[in-house]
């Protein structure tokens, strides 16, 4: 059984008190792995390596060219070992392998992606009239922890991790206690790749009274990115606000999905399918809530069963399969299952799905559930959809901003002015029109309500992981 370490400094180490945690593989319920588990000292030695590198080393100092060609690298490797990394996240939490592997692909652009972002962005100059010059720098803020989810453990973790380096900044990165083992293959990688010690750090273990908690309340941090559950996420920010840390948090949702009666039907089903269904629903984004209009309601909701029970469901591992036959965790897995229960439902009716064998849930939709059941009002984070029928756009708009989280929306409509008009008045921070889960790096990614604070992407991401600075030059004495 292979043991994974704590990157830290360069070198892969055991927990100062030697504490270790198992590894389950959610399909087998086997423990197939054995990590580190870090408490408030390893905690400390990250942050301490990671403080040294940037105050002294030659990350931040380097140059955007020679930080490129280090994450272009690295890039490189993970491509290199693309099945490695994608068998880790399917072992770790049940992801399929073909999923994983799209997850790789996008890990090794993300990295890509910000390399090149980073040097190519320019600042900006200000004309003055006075005899003066001023322009912006945009240097970076320090040390940045990094907190990332169990659901997507590769791509949400690089998705921070990436901008952070390519803007000089050196990292200590905590992923989900259940999903530590791609990250630290990732950070191993970048040690091959010739990353400077102390650039990257890798720090395993829980949140309260752990690891998490320690980085949080770390006085020498200088920005602290998190994505996960709205509750955790307020409990980093008063943390973080001791020490006036500013905070990028990436929150839960409950996302609206609104098909219209001129829709595209076949392309509607498809992309309810995969915002729901995908991942086992253990998405962010997903569009649980389900609004379908009137005149195609019934043959749209007959379609969509058609197409949920058509699903090939199986061990993750296998290539055919669609949809795992397991969730992320047995805590998990008992979350999930307690909101089909009868009081959950609130008079809704499983028309397919329901529980299954081991820790899995089947792809599961839901009819005739009141707004305020639980089901539809708070975040599920599985595959369970709950179909509602509306009958005007102000009636969809009015149900879809019902909701405490404001993450993403999505619309399906022929009618472009329509399409613009939600767009605009949606409550949320992404809205997709005819389709789902397609991302431009350029543009802000984040939510409103409870679904998060800030944005990250392209220049969003610079500013949060730099320090805009004003420089102001007199050119003429003389004025």
């Amino acid at each position: 059984m292979e043991f994974f370490g704590h990157i830290i400094d360069g070198q892969e180490v055991a927990s100062v008190d030697g504490a270790t945690m198992d590894d389950v593989d959610p399909y087998t319920r086997e423990v197939w792995a054995t990590i580190a588990c870090g408490g408030k000292e390893d905690a400390d030695r990250a942050v301490a390596a990671a403080r040294r590198a940037f105050d002294e080393g030659p990350w931040p100092r380097m140059g955007y060219e020679k930080r490129q060609a280090l994450l272009h690298r690295l890039a490189d490797l993970m491509e290199e070992h693309a099945d490695e990394l994608a068998m880790a996240d399917t072992r770790d939490m049940g992801k399929p392998i073909t999923q994983a592997l799209h997850d790789v692909a996008r890990s090794a652009w993300n990295f890509r992606f910000f390399a090149d972002h980073a040097r190519l962005t320019a600042a900006e100059t200000y004309p003055m009239d006075s005899g003066h010059h001023a322009y912006s720098r945009f240097d970076p803020a320090g040390v940045v922890v990094a907190i990332s989810p169990w659901n997507f453990p590769l791509m949400l973790a690089t998705w921070k991790v990436a901008p952070a380096l390519a803007w000089g900044n050196t990292v200590v990165l905590k992923p989900a206690e259940d999903t530590p083992v791609s990250m630290t293959l990732v950070a191993r990688l970048a040690i091959e790749a010739g990353f400077p010690p102390g650039v990257l750090n890798v720090v395993h273990g829980y949140g309260p009274d752990s690891a998490g908690s320690a980085l949080t309340a770390n006085p020498d941090v200088d920005r602290i990115t998190f994505t996960g559950e709205s509750g955790t996420g307020k409990i980093i920010a008063a943390a973080a606000s001791r020490h006036l840390i500013p905070v990028s948090l990436e929150l839960g949702g409950k996302g609206a999905n609104i098909v219209f009666d001129d829709a595209d039907l076949d392309n509607a089903v498809y992309w309810a399918i995969e915002s729901i269904f995908r991942n086992a629903g253990q998405v962010c984004l997903a569009g649980s809530r389900l609004y379908v209009q009137s005149g195609i309601y019934d043959e749209f909701v007959r379609r969509y069963q058609s197409a949920a029970e058509a699903m090939v469901v199986g061990d993750p591992k296998d290539p055919s399969t669609q949809f795992s036959a397991a969730l992320a965790s047995e805590e998990h897995f008992t979350k999930v299952q307690s909101y089909l229960d009868p009081a959950a439902l609130g008079g809704g009716r499983i028309i397919t799905g329901g529980v299954g064998e081991g820790w899995s849930v089947q792809p599961t939709i839901v009819v005739d559930a009141p707004s305020d059941a639980k089901v539809v009002r708070e975040g599920v984070f599985g595959p369970v959809a709950g179909a509602t029928k509306f009958e005007t756009e102000e009636e969809a708009l009015a149900l879809a901003n019902a909701t405490r989280y404001g993450l993403n929306a999505m619309v399906f409509t022929e009618n472009l002015s329509r399409a613009h008009r939600l767009s605009a008045e949606l409550r949320a921070g992404t809205v997709w029109v005819n389709c789902f889960f397609i991302r431009d790096l350029r543009a802000p990614f984040g939510g409103v309500g409870e679904s998060g604070l800030g944005r990250e992407g392209g220049t969003f991401s610079r500013e949060f992981f730099t320090e805009p600075k004003a420089v102001v030059m007199q050119i003429d004495p003389a004025r």
